[in-house]
């Protein structure tokens, strides 16, 4: 698979961030997601490095945020703040690499045996379109993304656990979440398959050997307490969290946020929820899983620029957001994935804690790609 114009995947689910934070407060929080004002300020504004961290070279631009620009002293002002690789929370002594998490990452793309194959997914991507038509909410493509997927896939462990999942949550925010006996059994049903995978045995076994946890149950914990852990993104209590915005999708202030998982899009396209109105970016690979940043409408509401990986297993996608949030928690995460780099921002919710002053994921999603 290609790019159908040659951008960086900032304007995938990067797009989220200008979603995210177009509201102007002290500290903005990733859930006031503006997707075009970054499909709309990604090209107008040379001179800030939002959204296009580690893009490729382009002389034409005033000032750069690529991977060498600080070799060359020509990096935009902002590129340490946004784009810095730095280590996060950790403390210096145990800091994750790069190079590190690029080779955790590639460890866990080969672990991925519960992806989908070649022949499982038929894609139609039909229409490809420009950032600056992003706003159009224009169906450009008569016909649904997925043409075809093998549903036998979804009897598998981790993906039946995952599916179990979608069907708990209110998706406009503002709305209380309120889980049942069966629905909190759901969520440890889902760790406990993911945990038995290859991908999360190569995750824990990494974190364990950086010191970020004593025993995989410690672990488990906490990924339970970061992912499904209840905040509050509108006038509600407890009315989001981390996993409902990245895999299952909310709806805000009449836009879709987050909605990042390709089971969740094929799941709600076949019974006629979802409209696929057009793509933007198709990636470099040429086996699943793959990246695809689209519009589409969801049920009435529109989502102007979204991105998900295409193919992969609940537990890779799991995985690979966890490893970022953790390492690289509010920052760029640059991974590898069979050979090409990508990077995935995820951002921390500030405004509510759990465990020793241990922050919720808000949002994770993929930011670039060479």
């Amino acid at each position: 698979m290609r790019a159908c114009i040659p951008l960086v995947l900032a304007v995938l689910c990067g797009l989220a961030w200008a979603e995210d934070h177009k509201e102007s407060e002290p500290l903005p929080q990733p859930e006031e997601e503006t997707e075009e004002a970054l499909a709309s300020n990604l090209y107008s504004a040379p001179t800030s490095c939002q959204g296009r961290c580690y893009e490729a070279f382009d002389k034409h631009h005033q000032c750069h945020c690529n991977a060498r620009c600080q070799e060359f002293g020509n990096c935009c002002k902002d590129f340490e703040s946004l784009c810095s690789d730095h280590e996060g929370f950790s403390h210096s002594s145990d800091a994750i690499t790069k190079e590190e998490i690029q080779s955790i990452s590639e460890k866990i793309y080969r672990a991925d045996t519960n992806k989908a194959q070649k022949e499982d997914i038929i894609l139609n991507s039909q229409n490809c379109i420009s950032p600056s038509e992003t706003r159009d909410q224009r169906d450009r493509c008569p016909k649904p993304l997925f043409t075809y997927v093998n549903e036998k896939l979804f009897s598998k462990p981790t993906y039946a656990a995952f599916i179990n999942l979608l069907n708990n949550y209110q998706r406009a925010t503002g709305h209380g979440e309120h889980f049942s006996a069966q629905e909190l059994a759901e969520q440890d049903a889902f760790l406990r398959e993911i945990m038995k995978t290859a991908v999360m045995k190569e995750l824990y076994s990494f974190l364990h050997h950086q010191n970020r946890y004593g025993s995989e149950q410690e672990f488990t914990d906490d990924l339970k307490n970061m992912w499904f852990g209840l905040y509050s993104r509108g006038n509600e209590e407890g009315d989001s969290s981390g996993f409902e915005h990245v895999f299952s999708g909310e709806v805000k202030k009449g836009k879709v946020t987050g909605f990042h998982n390709w089971i969740r899009f094929y799941l709600e396209e076949k019974e006629g929820l979802v409209d696929y109105y057009s793509h933007i970016y198709d990636g470099p690979w040429d086996s699943y899983p793959d990246v695809l940043a689209m519009q589409f409408n969801w049920d009435g509401y529109y989502k102007e620029v979204g991105s998900a990986f295409i193919g992969s297993s609940p537990e890779f996608e799991f995985a690979l957001y966890s490893l970022c949030f953790i390492a690289r928690p509010g920052k760029v995460c640059q991974l590898s994935l069979g050979g090409y780099p990508l990077a995935i921002r995820t951002y921390t919710w500030d405004k509510s804690t759990y465990g020793n002053g241990k922050k919720y994921i808000a949002t994770a999603y993929i930011v670039s790609s060479a």
